[in-house]
C-alpha cells in the first residue's frame, strides 16, 4: 500500500486512521509560489476532500427520484448540461440517467454513497463513491476564462456558458467537469491520476499573464 509520495504506508495507518494526501501534494509548493500574484486576474485553488458519487437511475422512476430526492435534497436535473443544487450538495448532469454527485463541503469519503444505495432500496439504481479518484479545482479572476480557452474547445463565452450550467470537456489532454459559478469563476472536477499534469499546465498557461 503506497501514499501519494511512493512511501510505503506504515502497518499502524494501514490498521488505524490513514492520513489523506491531496491529489496536487506534488504541485503543493507551486501553487504557494504563484499564490497572490494576479489576484485580480487569475486565481487557482483546490476544493480537496469533497464526497463525489456517480449516479444512475431512471427519471421515469418515481422510486428513484424521491428516493434521491429524499437524501440530497433536490430532483435529479432532467436537462442536459445542467446543475441542481439540495441540501449541501451539487449534481451535474452527465448523461439522460447519469449524474455526478458532490458535497460542497469536505467530509469523509463514501458518506453519500452510504445513504443513497440503502434508499434506493428496490429501485434501479445505483450509487458509487468516486471521492478518491478526483479532486475539485476552482478559479476565478477577471481573465479566468481566456487561461481555460487556451486548452479546452468549448466556447465559454458567458452568453453561452454561464451559472447553472455543466459540460463534460478537456483542457489540453486532462478530461474534466467545467461548472461556471460566476461571470469570471469556475469549478472543474479533474480526475486524480491528471491532477498534477492538470494544475501544471494551467499555471503554465495563465503564466503570460504577467509579462
Amino acid at each position: 500500500m503506497w501514499n501519494e509520495t511512493m512511501n510505503p504506508v506504515p502497518l499502524a495507518e494501514r490498521t488505524g486512521t490513514v492520513r489523506l494526501e491531496s491529489p496536487f501534494v506534488g504541485v503543493a509548493g507551486l501553487l504557494k509560489a504563484r499564490e497572490n500574484r494576479l489576484p485580480n486576474a487569475f486565481v487557482m485553488r483546490e476544493l480537496p476532500f469533497r464526497d463525489l458519487a456517480n449516479v444512475r437511475g431512471e427519471l421515469n422512476d418515481p422510486a428513484f427520484v424521491d428516493a434521491f430526492e429524499q437524501v440530497v435534497g433536490c430532483r435529479p436535473p432532467a436537462k442536459p448540461n445542467t446543475v441542481a443544487r439540495g441540501n449541501g450538495y451539487a449534481v451535474l448532469w452527465l448523461g439522460p440517467d447519469e449524474w455526478l454527485v458532490r458535497s460542497n463541503a469536505a467530509v469523509p469519503a463514501g458518506v453519500l454513497e452510504a445513504k443513497l444505495v440503502p434508499a434506493f432500496g428496490e429501485a434501479y439504481a445505483v450509487a458509487v463513491d468516486v471521492g478518491s479518484g478526483f479532486t475539485i479545482v476552482e478559479i476565478e479572476g477577471r481573465r479566468s476564462r481566456e487561461v481555460l480557452s487556451r486548452g479546452c474547445p468549448l466556447d465559454l463565452h458567458p452568453r453561452l456558458f454561464g451559472q447553472g450550467q455543466c459540460a463534460q470537456s478537456l483542457y489540453f489532454k486532462a478530461s474534466i467537469v467545467l461548472v461556471p459559478t460566476g461571470d469570471d469563476g469556475f469549478e472543474i472536477v479533474v480526475r486524480r491520476s491528471f491532477a498534477d499534469y492538470f494544475c501544471r499546465i494551467m499555471l503554465d498557461a495563465a503564466a503570460s499573464l504577467a509579462s
